[in-house]
């Protein structure tokens, strides 16, 4: 089974092609990504700023932690980031090594060192808040700790393919690699409930109202969709970075060979 774009049927010629396959192209991907990542980064810049407001003017004290708690308007959005991107990295890495897909390949690429970034971003935040919640920069919690193995999976990742010169190889690699550790990220979000952590539970719930003031729940809805976005924005920029540089017709907007 392969994920192709295929040339239309005689009469078919005219009739517009619809699906996400369409986007296994790296000159329909390129076209798609050109045009997504403006409205992202707008999106980032404007959610990233009222959150910021909300979360650092508007929102009160906690009664508990003080003005400490606010670093969780940081912190959360950074940890949900670092654990959604490595399973879309994940995600792409297989569909690209299971069905040679070179353009899911090269997004699962993208995505890594924008996982890495908000994994360090979590870990580094959540250093910041323990200090003065628990006493200490860092203990060996079974959260943080399967936190930490998620950064060293992602730059083990990166290492890897950037090691090997040719790019399916580097891709296939890259791929086993990323399965395997894709089992580390359920052990990070149910580590608060499997073991007896000093890491509190969560605070927003599908199953229960959430615990949080309503200032505090916009900042951190506001936080997380400029994460969000600026991760889209920064991926789809690498992810056309890494495509210029295996097929410099792209850039240069010349025709060239276009199978997905």
């Amino acid at each position: 089974m392969t994920l192709s774009t295929s040339t239309p049927a005689p009469g078919d010629a005219t009739r517009p092609r619809y699906g996400w396959t369409q986007f296994a192209s790296p000159a329909r991907f390129e076209r798609l990504a050109r045009a997504l990542v403006p409205w992202c980064w707008a999106v980032a810049v404007v959610t990233g700023l009222a959150a910021l407001y909300v979360g650092f003017v508007v929102a009160p004290v906690d009664a508990t932690q003080g003005q400490a708690y606010r670093i969780l308007f940081i912190h959360v959005p950074a940890a949900w980031l670092s654990m959604i991107c490595y399973l879309a990295m994940a995600m792409w890495a297989v569909v690209g090594w299971v069905w040679n897909v070179r353009m899911a390949s090269r997004l699962a690429r993208a995505l890594a060192p924008t996982g890495a970034l908000y994994t360090a971003i979590a870990l580094w935040t959540g250093a910041v808040w323990g200090k003065p919640t628990w006493g200490a920069w860092w203990v060996w919690d079974a959260r943080l700790t399967s936190e930490l193995i998620l950064l060293l999976l992602y730059l083990g990742y990166l290492a890897l393919v950037e090691s090997i010169d040719d790019d399916r190889r580097a891709a296939q690699a890259g791929a086993m690699l990323a399965l395997v550790g894709a089992i580390n990220v359920p052990i990070i979000y149910f580590s608060v409930k499997w073991w007896n952590t000093l890491h509190q539970g969560a605070s927003i719930s599908m199953t229960a109202a959430p615990t949080m003031a309503r200032t505090m729940l916009l900042a951190l809805a506001l936080a997380t969709l400029a994460c969000w976005a600026q991760a889209i924005a920064a991926a789809l920029t690498r992810a056309r970075a890494i495509s210029f540089a295996q097929e410099p017709h792209l850039a240069a907007g010349t025709p060239g060979r276009d199978p997905a």
